[in-house]
């Protein structure tokens, strides 16, 4: 039986990369983080000192830049260059910035192209905030995960405060909201869910709740592409 393409889509916040973890988990597949792709870039140009305006440069830096996902220990690790930058790319300010750089479309191009060659053959569970509307359009499961502004920043505060990191709620709410502004707004592949998405709203779900349903719905898919073949 073929594994499926799993795209998980969504704002900031609802809970995509936990729940894509644990349906890799769950199902035996693997687990792309594309949103640690736009950090380690943003990261690298940080430390170059280059402009998240810059454009061109910042196209020129992809292109030259190795980014790798890999298991170590039961937890994904992300290598830049092959340096381990997991810790690095989890801060506040890695977040605004590979927000700002994932509206570069030739940025996207570059790390689009790399998503596809690591989900082409199936096996994957992979979240962003356009894989099922560019990455995968042809995703055999795709889901559209949300849950109120709110809830979304209520928990990245949350997270901030267990690294030890100063947050301020209202501020976090700010910036859940200007998030949702530029990744709805952008020219080139803005968030928006495909009329073949199955809508998952987390606003009320514990985490394994949401992650039980997906891989439900998964396994359903699975019978039916199985029941399509044999015919």
């Amino acid at each position: 039986m073929r594994k499926l393409i799993i795209a998980i889509d969504g704002p900031v916040g609802s809970g995509k990369s936990t729940l894509a973890r644990r349906v890799a988990e769950l199902m035996g597949y693997v687990y792309v983080d594309t949103g640690a792709m736009y950090r380690a870039v943003a990261l690298k140009a940080i430390r170059r000192g280059l402009s998240l305006d810059a454009d061109e440069e910042l196209v020129a830096l992809a292109r030259d830049t190795r980014i790798d996902l890999r298991m170590q220990d039961g937890a994904q690790r992300v290598f830049l260059d092959d340096e381990d930058v997991t810790a690095a790319i989890r801060t506040p300010e890695m977040s605004q910035a590979a927000s700002k750089i994932a509206v570069v479309a030739g940025v996207r191009e570059v790390l689009v192209a790399e998503q596809r060659r690591a989900g082409e053959h199936g096996g994957v569970v992979m979240e962003g905030r356009d894989i099922g509307s560019v990455v995968f359009p042809n995703a055999e499961l795709k889901i559209f995960l949300t849950a109120s502004a709110e809830v979304r920043a209520q928990r990245r505060w949350r997270e901030h405060n267990q690294k030890g990191e100063t947050a301020d709620l209202a501020q976090t709410l700010a910036e859940v909201h200007e998030r949702d502004r530029r990744d709805s707004g952008r020219a080139s592949s803005p968030l928006v869910r495909t009329a073949d998405a199955v809508v998952v709203d987390s606003t009320a779900m514990e985490p394994e709740e949401a992650a039980r349903l997906a891989v439900m719905l998964a396994r359903e898919q699975e019978e039916v592409l199985s029941s399509v073949r044999k015919d």
